[in-house]
């Protein structure tokens, strides 16, 4: 039959039993519950950041691809043999060509910079979510030749335009007239409208049929590039690397993680900081397990010296005091663990119950794009996490148990 170890018995029995001292028991709850609650918040927090960099993410990406293909020149000369090529890849999920320049839209003396977006309906819904972001309209109503428009939803607001309305694109690819360089002026017909949800489209972004864009800006028979969608977006160095085995000659590559490197390095950085902010309150719980423990040493000091009479070593009176702070900590880690993993999965009924309660919204819908907070626990941040309060609390025994260690059994029975 299987005998713990009486330093294992010990360490439960000093945790269960009714100190004489009620403050020492006091500050071991206290102890406890700080921990709890440092790793609710942290696990609760790092979840929510993680929701909205999922949100944000997708949204970016809702309306561009993950990976983009082009050549020395900025054109692709032969795209519809390269989209063969690159589908063969298993990895590869979608491609379409498309254009990107730069113009002006002009209306009733409104003037406003945009990003030129030349696509080709047929092909956009393998590698971006645009129609799903269709306010107005519809893709499929861009038809080659008819020099139709979809606007971001600010954009139009800000050019006071709406579905049949008429625009002027101005594009800086000029013609060359007796009077000198002349740029190219086109007009337009506002077909839909969309809203990404984020300003960087909504506000500057302008979609033709890429038939008027080549057109336009001059570009022939050619495409400025084509653009990948790929299974995982995570794995977009392999697939780079497998299609540069795959592919003959040179082929320019720039995928997501590059076109927004700072936006996504910031909000990385926004979540280490929070965790090491966080990660302070747990360490002030441990801090408070380590004078909880040095009361209880004081306190069970004439104990200490009878189980040293009866041939207890210093090495097991350690062991004894360290299992004690172990259950403190572990307690409060399992209990912030339950409570922070119940709040993350949580977050959709929690926040509008607060917010009826208080009767006022966090994330308004006419200030805020996402109006919702999202949020998406991942298992690894909760075992880190968790791991993190059983390191602190672990070093936080240290001394304590090794204090009790060095109790000489004479001196501390000279007055019992």
């Amino acid at each position: 039959m299987f005998k713990a170890p009486f330093e294992l018995l010990l360490g439960f029995r000093y945790t269960r039993a009714k100190r004489r001292n009620g403050f020492i028991s006091f500050i071991t709850f206290s102890s406890m519950i700080g921990i709890a609650l440092g790793v609710t918040a942290l696990i609760t927090v790092l979840s929510i950041m993680n929701g909205f960099q999922q949100e944000l993410r997708d949204r970016i990406l809702g309306m561009t691809a993950h990976m983009t293909l082009t050549e020395s020149d900025q054109r692709l000369h032969d795209w519809s043999t390269l989209y063969h090529e690159v589908k063969k890849n298993p990895e590869v999920v979608g491609a379409a060509p498309n254009i990107m320049e730069q113009g002006m839209l002009t209306r009733s003396g409104e003037v406003k910079g945009v990003a030129v977006r030349g696509i080709d309906p047929a092909y956009e819904n393998e590698v971006a979510d645009i129609e799903s972001k269709m306010v107005r309209g519809s893709l499929n109503d861009l038809k080659p030749k008819e020099y139709g428009v979809v606007l971001g939803s600010e954009l139009a607001v800000s050019l006071g335009v709406s579905v049949g309305d008429k625009v002027t694109l101005i594009a800086p690819q000029g013609t060359f007239s007796p009077v000198g360089m002349v740029p190219r002026i086109k007009r337009f017909t506002v077909t839909g409208l969309f809203e990404a949800g984020m300003h960087e489209y909504d506000s500057a972004l302008a979609i033709i049929h890429i038939e008027d864009a080549q057109k336009v800006f001059k570009y022939g028979n050619e495409v400025g590039a084509l653009q990948l969608k790929i299974k995982d977006m995570f794995e977009v160095f392999d697939v780079r690397h497998q299609l540069g085995e795959q592919l003959n000659g040179i082929y320019y590559v720039r995928d997501w993680t590059q076109q927004h490197a700072n936006f996504f390095r910031a909000i990385d950085m926004e979540k280490r900081m929070m965790f090491i902010v966080l990660a302070l309150i747990i360490m002030v719980a441990a801090f408070n397990i380590v004078s909880t423990m040095v009361m209880v040493v004081t306190d069970k000091q004439s104990d200490i010296a009878v189980l040293r009479t009866l041939g207890a070593t210093p090495m097991s009176i350690q062991y004894v005091f360290i299992i004690q702070g172990l259950i403190i900590g572990l307690s409060g880690a399992v209990l912030g663990l339950i409570g922070g993993v119940s709040l993350a999965l949580n977050i959709d009924v929690i926040i509008p119950f607060i917010e009826h309660l208080l009767g006022f919204k966090f994330f308004p819908a006419d200030v805020y794009y996402i109006s919702q907070v999202p949020s998406k626990l991942v298992w690894s941040d909760v075992w880190y996490i968790t791991g993190l309060a059983f390191l602190l609390t672990l070093l936080a025994t240290l001394y304590p148990a090794w204090k009790a260690s060095k109790v000489h059994p004479a001196e501390a029975l000279r007055y019992e």
